[in-house]
């Protein structure tokens, strides 16, 4: 492939912003385009469920917005991609030409009528205003990170809150048994009623209705349900897509050699899982990714390099600082390593085979450290 021109970067949030401040770092001196669905300038997400929620004025920019410049299309979607002609279709009509293409259109949470959401700016301060507005009750669906975080948020503000999940322990997918079941109890402990192994079936005005057929009255539900990826304008364009668009190690588009893909939106074969595919929906990821394709894009597939960075993630509930890294869910084994439960402070080593595949910890960070380090070396535990 020859030298790049016009690189179109769709999708402005973190991985977008990543790449394009990789792009010229790395020297590119061509024109970028970047197209973002939202009118703020790219902002930081992890504090929408936390300090913001709370009524803390905290500026959540992202630092590097600044250096967007004017080929920057606020407020644009796009609809449509064109392979054979190179070209991206906006709602608007305009049709922008590449010769690189930069994918990052993220995810959008999993909605029921009803029920508020928290992915964007306007989200948060949607639900802000309501906790503001004296609900004492907050139902919240799904006890991921967060939902997790919304729950602890609204009990830091005195709210009465009931938190629904569908497995017997909110977590336990990507936090293993021991630490789901620590989770479940401090989230009691600081005055969450928890209702388990139970879907919501139905949301009508402040009543839920549950899959065993009780009810329950909230005067404010929230979701956190998880997501998915924002893949729709890629239908009819010949690009691989299944939950996410799908990639090769290096984050290149499958059958392509001019388009890659970057943050929630991108499925690849990771080499440090025998190739299994994944995607990952956390902010480190979106950090480190972005850049990498960004680069990989500049220096072409055959000189491009796997995508191999340890997923990881941090969330805080209820005062407790908890993290994973790798992927535990692939994992035959788990142990605790260090400390214990009962201290509320301790580590969980996931093996697969003997070798160590992910970690969590909980009020343990230089042991998340150790164990992160010990997967990337893929160490034998």
């Amino acid at each position: 492939m020859g030298k790049l021109n016009e690189i179109t970067v769709v999708g402005a949030s973190l991985a977008g912003l990543r790449a394009v401040q990789a792009l010229r770092r790395e020297g590119f001196d061509g024109e970028i385009t970047l197209v973002g669905a939202e009118t703020h300038a790219p902002y930081n997400r992890p504090p929408l469920s936390k300090s913001l929620l709370r009524g803390d004025d905290d500026d959540v920019t992202l630092p590097g917005a600044e250096e967007l410049g004017d080929q920057w299309l606020r407020g644009r979607q796009a609809v449509r991609l064109d392979i054979g002609g190179r070209t991206v279709t906006l709602d608007d009509g305009t049709r922008l030409g590449y010769d690189g293409l930069v994918i990052a259109t993220g995810a959008r949470p999993r909605r029921l009528d009803g029920v508020h959401t928290l992915r964007t700016l306007e989200d948060a301060l949607a639900l802000r205003a309501e906790l503001a507005s004296g609900h004492e009750h907050v139902l919240v669906i799904g006890g991921g990170f967060v939902g997790g975080e919304v729950a602890s948020t609204a009990r830091q503000l005195g709210r009465k809150v009931t938190l629904v999940d569908s497995a017997p322990y909110p977590m336990r997918a990507g936090l293993g048994e021991e630490a789901a079941r620590w989770l479940a109890a401090h989230h009691e402990r600081n005055g969450v009623e928890l209702v388990t192994n139970v879907r919501v079936t139905e949301v009508r005005g402040h009543q839920v209705r549950l899959s065993d057929g009780r009810s329950i009255s909230a005067g404010l539900v929230v979701g956190g349900m998880g997501v998915v990826p924002n893949t729709e304008w890629l239908d009819g364009s010949g690009l691989a897509v299944d939950d996410g668009v799908l990639c090769r190690p290096t984050l290149f588009a499958r059958n392509t050699a001019d388009i890659v893909a970057a943050g929630d939106v991108a499925r690849w074969p990771h080499g440090l899982y025998d190739e299994a595919m994944v995607r990952i929906e956390h902010w480190s990821n979106a950090n480190e990714q972005g850049a990498v394709a960004a680069r990989n894009l500049l220096a072409g597939p055959e000189h491009a390099q796997p995508f191999l960075d340890v997923p990881n993630f941090a969330t805080h509930v209820h005062g407790a600082r908890i993290q994973t890294a790798g992927l535990p869910h692939m994992a035959d084994e788990a142990s605790i390593v260090a400390g214990s439960p009962e201290d509320d402070r301790f580590a969980v080593a996931f093996t697969r085979g003997g070798v160590l595949v992910g970690a969590v910890a909980v009020n343990s960070p230089k042991d998340l450290i150790k164990l992160k380090r010990a997967i990337a070396a893929r160490e034998a535990v």
